[in-house]
């Protein structure tokens, strides 16, 4: 940790009104996220324009945009910057911080109606108990590859010691695929508002080899692992609902023995009789669905999928596809439509390209562009899209028109018989070519991601050069910028001429 993030911690506290307004803080892969007993106090466009700020998202959270370099160190300062000034106003009286409460409560409250619908919470539910998977399918897909890899050298040259080390790579990868059920059983049940360790004990009957035998059902014979992650959410959401209420109806001296005993084996007869062979059906339906999609309209679903997505995960709508990945990647090993979704940011990096051609003479927006850029080829696009093409509005429409072009790249090769998937859900950018696989292989898989990214981002960016600025705002962009004004608090803040992001509900 350098002194540049100790000092971007002490001006962001004081910027956002204090140790007094802070009531949470939270960091994740790109962004610091604070809670605010009262957001009227934090200087939002102080913030924007502080030269470590790359922008800044207003949703249930106070959210500053800082790239995954900076995040994890800006937050650790942070929150010894925000031990320090409560211990020193420890010793002075705080009579105005039971009144700042109420009022931050209050706002809380009626963002939170605003903001939280049914459905966006829903969506919200099913990403937290997914992302928290996301390293083990990172892992176990880099392990995957390599084992592919060692493979096709042990065919090809015939060498022992190589055919030796498949089996290992084989069980390191796949234990973990073998039993994400049980995780997402485990996490279900504990987002839920249930016993984790129930929602993981009625996800492992989906699994378990036993149900083999059970040959009575209204569907007939059942198979192990039959619905998969979706037979295993609805299990565990259910064994959480029946817990719920079981507490509230059975008396406190019985709940230990009974309030288990009934959640397990009403949810697991549900799983057995019902849940597991209709999850079947809808698991079947969607890997069927998306390879007759990319083998008859792969081109115009890559167009459609790639073109969208950016703005899908600007409203938080693509936390929905999530268990649709992990679905495909279940059966079929990959998921072939993460690698056309990807494309989304390539067009962001392409257009950031040709915004930092244009904008010549606006050095604060063209230094935001070099430091997010390469988080942006990696995988990480938000900096990118908050920092620079959403605030110009047109850039993001034209990295949109780049991904589309990508996205045909990659369907259309699906389209004649050369699909390309993703072992797992999380990376993109180039972070995701020893992720890859598909009908052929690694090779050929890298092959076609690799050309449609750079297909997306060179049309992207030529698409953003000719048509993403009025010529109101290529003046705007390259005007000299005005002097700032004296802060009327420190700490030194430096005025910055790049657009002013707008807040979205991320």
């Amino acid at each position: 940790m350098t002194d540049t993030h100790t000092g971007t911690a002490r001006d962001l506290l004081a910027l956002v009104g204090g140790a007094a307004n802070v009531t949470s803080t939270a960091h994740c892969i790109s962004r610091l996220r604070l809670g605010l007993a009262d957001p009227g106090l934090a200087r939002t466009r102080q913030i924007k324009d502080h030269p470590a700020v790359l922008g800044v998202v207003v949703d249930d959270t106070y959210q500053i945009v800082l790239g995954p370099a900076a995040v994890d160190h800006v937050a650790q300062a942070f929150d010894r910057a925000l031990a320090r000034e409560r211990a020193a106003a420890a010793t002075t009286p705080a009579t105005d911080a039971h009144a700042l409460a109420a009022r931050g409560a209050a706002l809380k409250d009626d963002r939170a109606r605003r903001n939280a619908t049914p459905g966006k919470l829903f969506l919200r539910r099913i990403a937290d108990i997914f992302v928290p998977l996301i390293p083990a399918l990172v892992a176990c897909g880099v392990i995957a590859g390599l084992g592919a890899t060692l493979n096709s050298l042990a065919l090809s040259t015939h060498t022992g010691a190589l055919t030796g080390i498949v089996p290992v790579t084989t069980a390191l990868s796949q234990g973990f695929m073998s039993l994400i059920a049980v995780f997402v059983g485990h996490n279900t049940a504990k987002e839920f508002g249930g016993t984790p360790v129930l929602g993981g004990a009625v996800a492992a009957i989906v699994v378990h080899p036993g149900v083999a035998a059970i040959t009575h059902t209204p569907f007939g014979h059942l198979k192990p692992g039959q619905g998969g992650v979706l037979g295993a959410l609805a299990a565990a959401a259910l064994c959480a609902a029946l817990e719920r209420q079981a507490r509230r109806r059975i008396p406190d001296a019985l709940q230990m023995l009974l309030v288990p005993t009934l959640a397990l084996a009403l949810s697991g007869l549900a799983a057995l009789l019902l849940l597991m062979p209709l999850a079947g059906l809808l698991a079947d339906g969607i890997g069927n669905g998306a390879t007759w999609l990319l083998a008859h309209a792969g081109a115009g679903a890559g167009v459609v999928l790639g073109g969208t997505f950016a703005t899908l995960v600007m409203f938080g709508l693509h936390q929905a596809l999530i268990p649709i990945h992990t679905t495909l990647i279940e059966q079929q090993g990959y998921s072939a439509l993460y690698p056309i979704l990807a494309m989304a940011g390539a067009g962001q990096a392409g257009a950031a390209v040709a915004v930092y051609l244009r904008a010549r003479h606006n050095p604060s927006l063209r230094r935001v562009i070099r430091s997010a850029l390469p988080t942006c080829v990696l995988g990480v696009a938000e900096p990118v899209i908050y920092g620079v093409t959403l605030p110009l509005v047109r850039p993001f429409v034209t990295a949109g028109i780049g991904a589309a072009v990508g996205g045909a790249v990659v369907g259309a090769f699906a389209q004649f018989g050369l699909t390309t998937g993703s072992t797992a859900v999380g990376p993109s950018g180039l972070v995701l070519l020893p992720l890859l696989d598909g009908s052929h292989g690694i090779g050929p898989a890298v092959l076609v991601y690799t050309g449609g990214w750079l297909t997306a981002a060179l049309a992207a960016c030529a698409v953003t050069h000719a048509f993403g600025f009025t010529p109101a705002t290529l003046t705007a962009l390259n005007a000299p910028a005005p002097e700032a004004a004296p802060d009327p608090a420190p700490p030194p803040s430096e005025a910055a001429g790049r657009p002013e992001p707008r807040e979205q509900a991320g």
